[in-house]
């Protein structure tokens, strides 16, 4: 067999066997809190959306023929289909800017990297659609603007890079770092693309794609821009070096530790005068991926950031280190398919994956018995909580006047998504997400789709045993009597997962409209931060938010802050 023959062999076989994986761990896994979440999008579709831009929701009713197929696998299709193109796209890249070795030295590392094969080619979240529009558009890029001479099809080529760049931008905001990398590149290297009619054609789509994100915040008060600045700007005194630890620890763990020294090595060998990769696209890479995997870097050093949010910078520094892999494993008169650094981080990333899917499955690792929390329970019980909450309402129908146009309310987005995939929805029951707009995110335009809950209404609240709230505290105030709660208990074999506390909210006093936001006005920033330090003069307040911190495998400034807004809440709708 020739050795492009041989490669294409191995390709595949690495395609149909993360293929397998990958379906396995979409079919019999449930839906994380972010996932379902997204699920709301493809339900109540629009422009944008309070925390992201459209595509992911689009996908979602592409793939689910708008939901008629819904199931855990259904909703993840997209994420299974993309990821088995991403490996593909990467491959052809590197193809492109070496030769076929080092695409498939890509396709390897790609697959190796929890972020490329796990959050964006398995779950469904807006990664999904964003690092297929990234990868696609690199492709066109490393195909269009290496030329010097400009060719038709080069151009042709860079306005097709625009449309890419565009669904990427519809997928995830910082994909606008590709629009500056091609700038940078353009300004430094070759400035005579800025004298075709292409090149500003290809920009202007880009922009014109992403033009419905903006007219939709624009009727929305631009509150997207605002959250997102909220999420990376809320500045502490001096330098948080366990934020800045936490996002460099998190780039290394969700790219794989092999990978990300891989990279590592790759660099340091450029800085060292090694040349393994053409200036052209080894320059346009750079300029594309490195500002990404820096800022966020930078940035945490003062604020909290999410590392994945610096996953697509990994994608052209993977084909950077793929390039280097290839040229030191070159031996004359034969080619390595899989160069032990790769097969080590393919390795570690498949008995990472499995071991998760197990312990996501049986809870065989017993975290809490060794005091640690465990994160994969977030993945399990929601199926077992519908089940049960069903029995429990069936019995309820003829106590109080409870029936299924009772509706399920709830004080934040992520217990309300989950209890509207797996509760609400086989009975086409209603969920309310009651709160300020920070706290209940899209919920905020779901409550207003359903309508305003009439006075004299008796609904369900459910509270959770790991993130628990008093209904009294909640809802006293609005309904005349509160029964129960009734519990239900969460089981993974014979460990007790999570109690749900299933409380009885009935005759609402008022009725809720949700025409304006009159009954929960969101507090002031100076109002949160005043209850914030009432937290620190209350020795036992201050002793449970670090318990719950602790608890919830959570950052402590987050829990004060979420504490003092609740305060801040409360103080005001009081």
């Amino acid at each position: 067999m020739s050795e492009a023959g041989r490669i294409r062999r191995a390709l595949w076989i690495l395609v149909i066997l993360s293929l397998i994986v990958r379906v396995a761990v979409a079919a019999f896994t449930e839906l994380g809190n972010d996932e379902v979440y997204y699920w709301t999008y493809a339900k109540f579709p629009d422009w944008s959306h309070f925390d992201h831009p459209p595509m992911v929701g689009w996908v979602i009713q592409l793939f689910t023929l708008n939901l008629t197929f819904s199931s855990e696998f259904f909703l993840r299709l997209p994420s299974i289909v993309l990821g088995t193109l991403d490996i593909l796209l990467i491959y052809l890249i590197g193809k492109n800017i070496k030769n076929r070795l080092t695409g498939l030295y890509a396709a390897f590392l790609f697959t190796a990297s929890f972020y490329g094969s796990i959050l964006s080619s398995t779950f469904i979240l807006p990664d999904t659609p964003q690092v297929f529009f990234w990868l696609l558009t690199l492709l066109l890029l490393t195909e269009s603007l290496p030329d010097r001479n400009l060719l038709l099809r080069s151009r042709r080529i860079l306005i097709l890079a625009g449309i890419t760049t565009g669904f990427a931008l519809l997928s995830k905001y910082h994909s606008a770092f590709l629009i500056t990398g091609t700038f940078l590149y353009m300004l430094f290297f070759n400035r005579k693309w800025f004298r075709t009619t292409e090149a500003w054609i290809g920009f202007l789509v880009a922009l014109l794609m992403f033009l419905p994100v903006v007219l939709w915040n624009y009727h929305n008060h631009f509150i997207s821009f605002t959250f997102q600045e909220h999420r990376i700007g809320e500045a502490h005194h001096g330098i948080r070096w366990d934020y800045f630890l936490t996002e460099v620890g998190g780039q290394v763990f969700y790219n794989n530790p092999i990978n990300f020294l891989i990279i590592l090595l790759s660099l340091l060998a450029l800085f060292t005068g090694r040349k393994y990769l053409s200036k052209e696209p080894l320059r346009l890479l750079l300029l594309i991926s490195l500002p990404l995997a820096l800022v966020f870097p930078v940035v945490a050093l003062f604020s909290r950031t999410l590392p994945h949010w610096t996953g697509p910078a990994y994608l052209g520094l993977i084909l950077v280190a793929s390039a280097w892999l290839e040229e030191t494993m070159k031996k004359p008169g034969r080619i390595r398919l899989l160069p032990w650094p790769a097969g080590l981080a393919a390795g570690l990333a498949l008995v990472f994956v499995l071991t998760a899917f197990v312990q996501i499955r049986t809870g065989w690792i017993p975290f809490r018995k060794l005091g640690w929390d465990d994160p994969t329970t977030q993945l399990y019980g929601w199926k077992q909580l519908g089940e049960k909450f069903r029995n429990l309402a069936a019995a309820r129908q003829m106590d109080e006047n409870m029936d299924t146009s009772s509706p399920i309310i709830t004080f934040r987005w992520f217990p309300a998504a989950q209890y509207d995939y797996y509760v609400a929805a086989p009975e086409k029951r209603k969920v309310y997400a009651l709160g300020p707009l920070e706290r209940i995110h899209k919920y905020y335009w779901i409550d207003k789709a359903r309508g305003n809950i009439p006075e004299g209404t008796n609904a369900y609240y459910i509270a959770l045993s790991d993130d628990f709230r008093s209904a009294p505290d909640l809802f006293g105030s609005m309904f005349r009597h509160i029964s129960g709660p009734d519990t239900l208990r969460i089981y993974r074999g014979k460990e007790l997962v999570r109690e749900a506390y299933v409380y009885r909210l009935l005759e609402l006093k008022k009725e809720i409209s949700f025409d304006r936001v009159t009954d929960f006005v969101e507090p002031s920033p100076a109002k949160v931060r005043y209850w914030r330090s009432q937290i620190f003069t209350h020795p036992e307040w201050y002793r449970l938010c670090v318990q719950k911190a602790r608890e919830q495998h959570r950052d402590l400034d987050d829990i004060l802050w979420e504490e003092a807004a609740w305060a801040a809440v409360d103080s005001v709708n009081r």
